[in-house]
């Protein structure tokens, strides 16, 4: 690895020299306020009825940052995909990491929706088992349900390639609270 001016690093693992800045661009990160969340919301495909409930907060900036896309989202089911372009550790495959991040995305957004909007879901457990690697394409991550409870929410995740082989397997664990009121 070497230092460039601006404090990237570069890595000479590949046959060229790829900034190791991924696809973060704090620029085009959307500027607080309803209608840069607005757009946020929009470009990561969140349906149109669960807008006004996140436009406060979006869906976070890693999940900008890994390209995240929503195509269902139901406490019972959540699907979203994910490019591996940009999402890569220095061998050129899917960094594991990627797979658990949007396996919580998923689990807790599951977890946030069943829970309410007066309401908060925590992870408080997530583990995943990985099956093989993605050098390539898309990564679809599909959240299902087994259990739904008042305090408690688990989901299981299964993050599949474009031919539809299962690259890992994931668990969360979210804790339902009732959402601290703030003061006034």
């Amino acid at each position: 690895m070497v230092a460039t001016e601006s404090g990237l690093f570069v890595s000479l693992t590949d046959a060229s020299l790829v900034p190791m800045s991924d696809n973060f661009m704090p620029d085009v990160l959307p500027a607080p306020g309803a209608g840069g969340r607005l757009r946020e919301l929009v470009e990561a495909g969140v349906p149109e009825h669960l807008r006004p409930w996140l436009a406060e907060v979006g869906v976070g900036a890693l999940v900008v940052k890994l390209g995240i896309r929503f195509l269902e989202m139901t406490p019972e089911r959540m699907v979203a995909t994910m490019p591996v372009e940009g999402n890569t550790q220095a061998f050129g495959i899917m960094h594991g990491g990627a797979h658990v991040v949007m396996a919580e995305t998923l689990g807790s957004f599951a977890a946030s929706i069943h829970a309410g909007p007066d309401r908060v879901a925590l992870g408080i457990e997530v583990g995943a088992t990985h099956h093989r690697s993605a050098a390539s394409g898309l990564v679809t991550g599909t959240a299902t349900a087994i259990q739904l409870g008042r305090t408690l929410t688990v989901h299981e995740v299964v993050m599949t390639d474009e031919a539809g082989r299962r690259l890992s397997t994931a668990r969360i664990t979210n804790l339902i609270r009732d959402r601290e009121q703030r003061p006034a």
